[in-house]
């Protein structure tokens, strides 16, 4: 386990707008366990990592991500083997984080939206700005009340708005996206 883990766990939580006494008590934990834990003072146990994923539905590998990179690396760079899938199959959409590091202004990530999926509707609007490029496919996004058509090399930015996507198509859609400040 490398020094990236508490900052990671910071940046969840307060990505989720969650206070540190929620976390520790959801955990059963200590408030001052977790603030070492989030500030690189105490290692959590593997089963301590497991409910903190649990927590904010990743899983336990996302804390591994860097584990095998080279100690001048973590938090600057990350390795396409070494990313970390957010979500399932089952929903339509599997998401890699691309950003070496939570501890930044924005994050980035690669999303696939697998044939003739959709969100289900709109999500609730949060308080990021988010952007990117449809890399490949094709994808229908709803930003508010617009619905576009993107096809690959097409790409947006909205703010503070409702959106969803579905993809209509026989061929997964993959965009890049980029969220500020991070999400996840």
């Amino acid at each position: 386990m490398n020094s990236l883990v508490g900052s990671d766990i910071r940046a969840l939580r307060k990505s989720r707008g969650m206070t540190i006494a929620r976390l520790s008590a959801a955990l059963g934990r200590s408030v001052g366990w977790l603030s070492q834990v989030e500030r690189g003072q105490t290692i959590p146990s593997i089963s301590d990592l497991s409910a903190i994923a649990g927590q904010f539905g990743v899983t336990i590998s996302f804390f591994f991500r860097t584990e095998n990179q080279r100690p001048e690396e973590r938090g600057l760079i990350l390795r396409a083997a070494d990313r970390a899938p957010l979500g399932s199959r089952e929903t339509g959409l599997v998401e890699e984080l691309l950003s070496p590091s939570l501890g930044g202004s924005f994050e980035m990530i690669r999303s696939t939206f697998a044939p003739h999926s959709s969100s289900g509707g709109l999500h609730a609007p949060r308080k990021s700005e988010d952007g990117g490029v449809l890399v490949s496919g094709r994808l229908t996004l709803q930003i508010g009340t617009l619905e576009v058509a993107l096809k690959a090399g097409d790409s947006f930015q909205f703010a503070e708005t409702a959106y969803g996507w579905r993809n209509d198509h026989d061929e997964p859609a993959v965009a890049i996206w980029v969220i500020a400040p991070p999400v996840y």
